[in-house]
């Protein structure tokens, strides 16, 4: 369980660093090219600077956890990505597109595990020392 709770940190540090310095540096291309995220206009050149400097705390925090692999840091890391995680869930759920069923699938889908890979580790965080 140990091996799954860091892959899980691990792999969504990748993902919000990337992302993270993707939307610090080159907001607008976000909001052009990835599916779905136009589904909520107007861009705001603010907001996505903002949630690029939120992914990059996020990540930074998690490599932390998964560095340090303390149970106390990796539970507080799941918990602030979750708190992002299931708000994050919530709206998009709430806002798929008819028009769009395919990319509404796979928008949903990943959501989805974005609440459910990190709930699943904070639940093996029960058997670390």
């Amino acid at each position: 369980m140990r091996g799954y709770v860091r892959g899980v940190l691990i792999a969504f540090a990748a993902f919000e660093l990337v992302l993270g310095v993707w939307l610090t540096f080159t907001p607008r291309t976000f909001y052009d090219h990835v599916p779905t995220v136009d589904w909520d206009p107007p861009y705001n050149d603010h907001l996505f600077h903002d949630l690029g400097g939120t992914s990059l705390g996020l990540g930074i925090v998690l490599v932390a956890a998964a560095v340090r692999f303390d149970r106390f840091l990796v539970r507080v890391a799941l918990l602030a990505y979750l708190a992002f995680t299931v708000s994050h869930l919530v709206f998009h759920l709430g806002h798929l597109h008819g028009d769009e069923p395919g990319w509404s699938v796979v928008l949903s889908g990943f959501v989805v595990l974005m609440v459910v890979l990190p709930l699943t580790a904070l639940a093996g965080t029960r058997r670390m020392t």
